[in-house]
């Protein structure tokens, strides 16, 4: 199902609504203007399986691009526009695409990218060497297309421990007017989406999540509206105004509502709100207590990955019978298996695998990485894949994630998760935000490192950071074993996190090492 199975039946029905501008498509705008750029693509030349290349900002063409690849047998990529421009040029090449359409707000970055893409359109403004995009969808015209085979997503990983890679699933076999498609499949009864439903999407549109999920959205009739971008005194009213039932977010974002003051915070009505849903990052169990005391049960937490190799999901009342879990099983089965390649037994840490069974499908590729795709697959089970997260399952079969497998500390000998530090340290009223690595020590193998951006209003001069350093230290102290606790804490504006919530832990390295 697409929008044009909506076009038919509800015409003016809003598909999408931008938060902030107001700008609307309604479901006969988003399906003519879908086609005509579907058109233009089968004009310049792209057959089922090539690949269309987007880097924008959060607006409405964005979706008009990405139903134009999907209704087209095409991969769509979309690219982070905040990465730098020869990021973004290794994606665009990476992915083979063969038209690359672009924001004109982000021409600053388009104009120094090194791609060699003949058929590129620009929105949004002005971009040199780019088509204009409204006068290539009024040429293209909103003739039928031959046939309209199920295209898919070809994104790319956040790069927090390398570069990039794209990650390519086989195409469905199935047309775009069929159901079975497998985000609406996977999370349209777990999250009982349908015609009534109202999804505002705070996150930035080229990462999986929000990009699946306003899919899925069209897909099935319901409206989603999508913030520019994400500000915690925007999504208040935002979720008011639209009377918003359904929401994804991360967990930097609950920190970040959560410290607003009381009275803002509770002057907004939220009660339209049935699902608040998030992922993408690990949320510290102080924080999503704090989520559920004000919103009621409806917090739910699914973990996977763009990879899509697995997945598990839990609700509110599961989560609070076992707090800090992300769940049972949604997609594959957990095995947890030691450095030997053998699996672990309950309650023992090790790297988290999916089991896959064959009639499940293919797992998924890095695209242009055979090397890479071969080390995510276990030795002796080459239906067991995993991205690299640690974690154990307890008796009943839930699952706890500690961190990242590149993430872990070995100090003495012994091993050490940075989230179980930043969990504690992140609702500290004078923390706005931290990042917890190991550093290399002579004497202990690595030694633990925080990296803290201060609240705002609190101030570091005269000493200030020297006080709040040892604050934070005696605070950690009272709640974590003393080997855990930083050794030193360095503060900072800013901290380089992705749009996503995803912290990038290699430029913190590579920024002490420079300093070392």
């Amino acid at each position: 199902m697409y929008p044009g199975t909506w076009a038919q039946t509800h015409p003016d029905k809003p598909a999408l609504v931008m938060a902030g501008s107001g700008r609307s498509l309604t479901y006969a705008e988003l399906d003519d203007r879908s086609l005509r750029v579907a058109n233009w693509l089968h004009a310049a030349g792209l057959r089922q399986g090539d690949v269309v290349a987007m880097v924008s900002d959060n607006r409405p063409e964005t979706y008009e691009v990405y139903w134009a690849a999907l209704r087209s047998g095409l991969y769509i990529t979309a690219v982070n526009h905040n990465l730098s421009a020869d990021e973004t040029s290794y994606i665009v090449r990476d992915c083979g695409a063969k038209a690359l359409v672009v924001s004109g707000t982000k021409a600053d970055l388009v104009d120094r990218l090194d791609v060699d893409v003949e058929h590129r359109l620009a929105f949004a403004g002005e971009v040199e060497g780019y088509g204009d995009y409204e006068r290539a969808l009024a040429d293209a015209g909103n003739a039928p297309l031959p046939a309209q085979p199920h295209g898919d997503d070809l994104l790319y990983s956040s790069g927090t421990t390398g570069r990039p890679k794209g990650i390519k699933l086989p195409l469905p076999d199935y047309s775009v007017e069929e159901p079975g498609y497998k985000y609406v499949a996977i999370f349209g009864g777990l999250y009982r989406f349908d015609e009534s439903t109202v999804y505002l999407s705070p996150a930035p549109v080229y990462h999986a999540a929000p990009l699946r999920f306003g899919g899925v959205i069209h897909a099935l009739g319901g409206t989603l509206v999508m913030m520019e971008k994400f500000e915690p005194e925007a999504f208040l009213p935002a979720v008011q105004e639209h009377r918003v039932t359904h929401t994804q977010m991360v967990p930097t974002m609950f920190v970040r509502l959560l410290k607003l003051d009381d009275e803002v915070r509770l002057s907004y009505d939220v009660s339209s709100l049935r699902y608040v849903v998030h992922a993408a990052a690990p949320c510290p169990v102080e924080v999503k207590h704090r989520m559920i005391d004000w919103l009621g049960p409806i917090v739910h937490e699914y973990y996977a990955s763009t990879e899509a190799n697995g997945g598990t999901m839990i609700d509110s009342e599961q989560w609070l019978q076992h707090p800090g879990s992300v769940g049972v099983p949604l997609i594959g089965r957990p095995r947890i298996v030691g450095d030997d390649g053998r699996e672990l037994p309950t309650g023992e840490v090790g790297t988290l695998y999916f089991e896959r069974e064959e009639f499940e499908g293919a797992s998924f590729e890095y695209h242009n990485d055979p090397d890479r795709t071969r080390s995510t697959q276990h030795p002796e089970h080459p239906n067991w894949t995993t991205v690299g997260d640690l974690g154990y399952l307890d008796d009943e079969g839930f699952l706890y994630l500690t961190d990242r497998k590149a993430f872990m500390i070995i100090s003495g000998g012994v091993n050490i998760y940075p989230q179980e530090i930043e969990d504690q340290l992140t609702l500290h009223p004078a923390v706005l935000d931290i990042a917890v690595l190991g550093v290399p020590d002579e004497e202990m193998g690595e030694r633990v490192v925080a990296f803290v951006q201060p609240a705002e209003g609190i101030s570091l001069a005269d000493g200030g950071d020297e006080a709040l350093a040892a604050e934070l230290v005696a605070y950690a102290r009272e709640r974590i074993a003393h080997f855990k606790v930083p050794r030193e804490i360095h503060f900072r504006d800013e901290l380089p996190r992705t749009p996503t919530g995803k912290m990038v832990k290699g430029k913190l390295k590579e920024e002490y090492a420079g300093r070392a």
